[in-house]
């Protein structure tokens, strides 16, 4: 699947409900909400003292949560979500080249 087909059945998704979009800043609070999400699945597996008996969640699902937030979001501003990300790797590739081994 590619980001824009992802976006696409985002949009199918959200405009079957009479709601439609939720504002940006909605969105935002949403995204924030999702990666602490992710944040406490990692946190409580590979953290400096992982919680030994306690179901720390599902990464796959969190990240899932993202990335459907994130194309809500994309998607209520008219982001392309591909183009967006050919952009920022071209300025990693250009600024980043020899930062790393």
């Amino acid at each position: 699947m590619t980001l824009d087909e992802l976006q696409a059945e985002v949009d199918a998704w959200i405009k079957s409900f009479k709601t439609g979009y939720f504002p940006p800043l909605l969105q935002l609070a949403r995204l924030v909400e999702e990666v602490g999400e992710l944040s406490r699945v990692l946190s409580h597996r590979e953290g400096k003292n992982p919680k030994a008996g306690e179901d720390p969640g599902d990464l796959e699902e969190e990240l899932g949560d993202v990335l459907f937030v994130l194309a809500s979001l994309a998607n209520r501003e008219g982001i392309r979500l591909e183009a967006a990300f050919r952009k920022v790797m071209q300025k990693y590739r250009a600024r980043d080249r020899g930062r790393w081994e």
